[in-house]
Formats: structure tokens, C-alpha cells, sequence
């Protein structure tokens, strides 16, 4: 087993995708939640771009990374300026990195076109930086940019350039594949070419335009690249950089590479979760190995070959990256995804409980629920069938009118009568809506027998007209998110009626949160 090296960038080209913009405590947080997970190189930023990054490097000196080096990023120096006048160089010195990456042209084509330079001025370019670098104590990598087009349309010169790096002291050459369109036998067989010329270690980076962003850059390793560059959760410009949540997994588990301890790996799925919260994105449920449904199956015939053996329908143990085995419920169920579901939550069924569970769920979901997304009305229909379950409240009946009024504008305001703890509760409230006013006041009736509700918020509401062509007739699928206590649960609701498809979402997430929070 031979190592590979994790360069992670996160903070740099991750940055670059559209809807991210990090602070700097940001891009602390993130730098030392990867330092943890065991990441060899972290790449920080540009220094020479912008105050932000360079705030960063000043404030990064004083994290304990741990065993991970921090990296600064920057161009070679300019044409006819000297190492010790460019602004970019001093720039990434003055960051104080044990590590500079320093990208520079490998592609003809790009040093006459955006460099406006001759192929020799560039190759003076590289060479002087990288020695000025060296001779400053700093590892380099040197990013080729465009190494994989340059390749093709001129080999020669590509090559040159690489070994102008390697005779600077240059400790890494990081092939870069800028424009993501090459195919990964492309990649693995230059990788190649490239190792029969030069003795410097190769990294690759890798953008994902064509799709094959993970894949190529598993092909470079295969081809003799010992250092890989790419972001958490694929993030990066236009559509992204090669994902480091399934890179690593696949050389650690698929190719026999070092990468990081086992227990580092267990990790993964929450290091991709910490990542798309801080940057603020929602996570990708379908991505592999560490999405929501990485692991989740649905079809009957697959559920009832897991319960027999997990490996069946699964290419490795989920717990191997720190996911889970799920059991998604709907009207393709078969009896052993009911099974298995309450398992996992601790409720043993046995056959006919599970046949009638099943039974209810089909019905529902032939009247237009859906409980893929509601796993929270699931739960409580399980718990409902334990011989000791009490039911929290009882809801006797509802009254709702929305008005505009002309001093306060458009007003919703509900009644509800509930019997809890035997006592008749008739409780009114406002709102800035229906849905929102019949929480207000079901909570409000709840909330003496049960003070856990007082801590709980409603954060999503979602309505679906499921056939459009009834018009005001339509039958209508409403999903309530609520939080509290750490928790989110999503519970689900369909009728003609849009309030009472509301009601009976609402009702069964704050049932759902006196099992789960009391």
C-alpha cells in the first residue's frame, strides 16, 4: 500500500463557486475542522489578492493544525519584473507559510495569448520563482496550469516546463487539469509520459466540466500521481472541482491507498456536513458515500435481501465513512422495509403489524401522501403501534378566518380545542398566516402540560398541488419542518384542503417532538 498525499482547497478555488462567500473566522473554522480529519495540505487563499485572505494567513499563524501544513497561493513573478520587486511574491512570503503553491503556464498557447510573453521568457518566469522561493525555506508546488491541453498541442514545451520547476528545487509538480474536459484514459496515460521524463513528485488538480472530475483524478493516481488537489463536496468554479468526499473514500477503500486512519475516514460524511453548513448550502443527499441516501433503500426485493445480508445491496459498510444503512417507506415497500425502519428505532414488529403498516402506507400515499420525505410521521405511526403508547393529546375540533383588516393589514387568527391530560383546552392565537396562527395556538394549548413545546420552531413549509387539472378541487401534499433540541423532523399531510393537510402535518410534528424531546 503506497501513500497518497490530501491537498485540500477548499478555501481557495472551493471559494470560487458561485453562492459562497466565507468570512475569515469561516475559513478559520474550516481550516481547522480539515487539519482534524487529517488533511496533509490546506491550502488558505491568495494573499496577494485580496485583505481578506490576507487576514487569514496573519491569523492561521496562531491555529494548531496539527500534522497538516498551511499553503499559500500565488502566480510566478510577472514578466521583466525581478522576484524581489513582484508585490505577488512578496506577498506570499509575508504569509508565513511552511508551503507556497505557485501556478504557473505549461500551455503555449496561454503564454503568448494571456501572458503576451515568448515560451523562454516563461520558463526564466518559473525557474526564477520557484528558486526564490526555495531560497526563502518554503516548500513549492508548482501548479502547471492548462498541463493536460498544453500536453497534447506541445508536448515538448509542456515538459519543459515542468523541468524547469524540477531543476528550481521544486518539491511537488501538481498537473493541472484547468479546463476539466479530458477523459480519464487521457489523463492516466500523460500522467505516465510525464513520470518517464521527471523524477519530482506529481500531484494532479482536477476540475469537474466534463463530469469526470473524481474519476480523472483517480486515473492520475493510477497513472503514478502521488498527491491529490480538490474540495470538499466538489465546490469550485463553474461546476466545481474533484470531490474529495468521494475521492478519498475510493483510493482508501477501492485502490488500497494510504490516506488517513481509519478512524479519520469515519469522519468523512460528517466533515461534508460541517463544510455545506458553514458555507451555507444545502447538502447533496445524493452524493456518494456520504449523502443523506448514499445508503437508503427503497425497493422491497432489495430491503429483504439487506435483512439477510447488508453487502447484497451495498458496496461497502456505510459505517466505514460515518454514514448509515436507511430504510426509505413508501408505496414500493415491502413488508422488510417497515422491518427495518422500526429497528433502527429501536421497535421490533412482527409480521402482520409490519403487513398492516405497509397496508396503511400504501393507502396514504395512493390518497397522496409521501413519506420519503416525511420519515417523522413514519416514526410516529411505528410508535403508535406499541401496546404501551399513550396518545399526548387528543384533537377535538379547529376554527380559522383570515381577514385584511384596514390598521393591520392582512391577519390570520385560529381556535383550537385539544383534550390534554384530561382537561378541555380552548385556546386562540394570531398569525401572519393560517398555518402559522393554528401552531401558535395548538402549542399555546399544549404548552402547560407540555413545556418541551415552548423550545420548538416551525423552519420549513412546503404545499404541492398533486393534480393540478381539479383546479380549486385539487388534492394538495403539505410537509411542516419543525427544530428543536438538536432535532429536525419532517411530518406530511394531503387533503383537498390545503388547512387541513396544514393541520394534520402540524399535529403530528409536535406529537412527534414530545416522543423525541421529552
Amino acid at each position: 500500500m503506497s501513500q497518497v498525499f490530501l491537498y485540500d482547497t477548499t478555501l481557495r478555488d472551493g471559494t470560487q463557486r458561485e453562492d459562497i462567500s466565507l468570512s475569515v473566522d469561516d475559513k478559520l473554522l474550516i481550516a481547522r475542522r480539515l487539519a482534524d480529519f487529517g488533511f496533509h495540505y490546506i491550502e488558505g487563499g491568495w494573499p496577494g489578492s485580496n485583505p481578506k485572505d490576507a487576514e487569514f494567513f496573519a491569523r492561521a499563524a496562531k491555529l494548531n493544525l496539527g500534522g497538516a501544513k498551511l499553503a499559500a497561493f500565488g502566480r510566478t513573478r510577472q514578466k521583466n519584473i525581478q522576484c524581489e520587486q513582484d508585490s505577488n511574491l512578496t506577498a506570499l512570503l509575508a504569509a508565513a507559510t511552511p508551503v507556497v503553491t505557485m501556478v504557473g503556464k505549461s500551455s503555449d498557447y496561454h503564454v503568448k495569448l494571456v501572458l503576451s510573453a515568448t515560451l523562454e521568457e516563461n520558463l526564466h518566469m518559473i525557474r526564477d520563482s520557484v528558486s526564490y522561493m526555495k531560497a526563502q525555506g518554503r516548500e513549492v508546488m508548482f501548479d502547471a496550469e492548462h498541463f493536460f491541453d498544453g500536453f497534447i498541442a506541445n508536448k515538448d514545451y509542456a515538459l519543459a516546463t515542468l523541468k524547469a520547476a524540477s531543476d528550481a528545487g521544486a518539491n511537488w509538480l501538481v498537473l493541472c487539469e484547468t479546463n476539466g474536459g479530458k477523459l480519464p484514459w487521457e489523463i492516466e496515460e500523460i500522467v505516465r509520459e510525464v513520470g518517464r521524463h521527471l523524477d519530482t513528485p506529481l500531484g494532479v488538480h482536477c476540475h469537474n466540466d466534463s463530469g469526470c472530475g473524481v474519476a480523472n483524478s483517480l486515473a492520475a493516481v493510477r497513472g503514478g500521481c502521488t498527491q491529490i488537489q480538490g474540495t470538499i463536496n466538489g465546490y469550485g468554479e463553474r461546476v466545481g472541482n474533484a470531490n474529495l468526499t468521494t475521492i478519498i473514500p475510493n483510493l482508501q477503500l477501492k485502490m488500497d491507498k494510504i490516506v488517513v486512519k481509519p478512524a479519520q475516514l469515519k469522519e468523512l460524511t460528517s466533515l461534508s456536513h460541517y463544510i455545506a453548513e458553514v458555507v451555507n448550502l444545502k447538502h447533496y443527499n445524493h452524493a456518494p458515500y456520504i449523502g443523506h441516501s448514499a445508503f437508503a433503500h427503497k425497493g422491497g426485493i432489495h430491503v429483504a435481501a439487506i435483512l439477510k445480508a447488508a453487502d447484497t445491496y451495498q458496496h461497502i459498510d456505510p459505517e466505514l465513512v460515518g454514514n448509515q444503512m436507511r430504510s426509505v417507506v413508501s408505496e414500493l415497500s415491502g413488508r422488510g422495509n417497515i422491518q427495518l425502519h422500526a429497528q433502527t428505532l429501536g421497535i421490533n414488529l412482527n409480521n402482520d403489524e409490519a403487513q398492516h403498516v405497509l397496508g396503511r402506507i400504501k393507502h396514504l400515499e395512493h390518497e397522496g401522501f409521501t413519506f420519503e420525505a416525511a420519515e417523522a410521521s413514519v416514526e410516529l405511526m411505528l410508535h403508535r403501534l406499541r401496546p404501551d403508547y399513550v396518545h399526548p393529546f387528543d384533537l377535538i375540533d379547529y376554527f380559522v378566518i383570515t381577514e385584511r383588516r384596514q390598521s393591520r393589514g392582512l391577519l390570520s387568527e385560529a381556535t383550537v380545542k385539544v383534550k390534554v391530560a384530561g382537561e378541555v383546552k380552548f385556546v386562540a392565537a394570531e398569525g401572519n398566516g393560517p398555518v402559522n396562527a393554528l401552531s401558535s395556538a395548538l402549542r399555546s394549548g399544549l404548552s402547560d402540560a407540555y413545556p418541551v413545546l415552548k423550545t420548538v420552531r416551525l423552519i420549513d413549509y412546503k404545499v404541492r398541488i398533486l393534480d393540478s387539472a381539479n383546479g380549486t378541487s385539487a388534492q394538495i401534499r403539505v410537509l411542516i419542518t419543525f427544530q428543536g433540541g438538536g432535532h429536525i423532523w419532517t411530518t406530511v399531510g394531503a387533503s383537498t384542503n390545503i388547512i387541513d393537510a396544514s393541520w394534520h402535518a402540524l399535529a403530528e410534528s409536535l406529537e412527534y417532538a414530545l416522543i423525541k424531546l421529552q
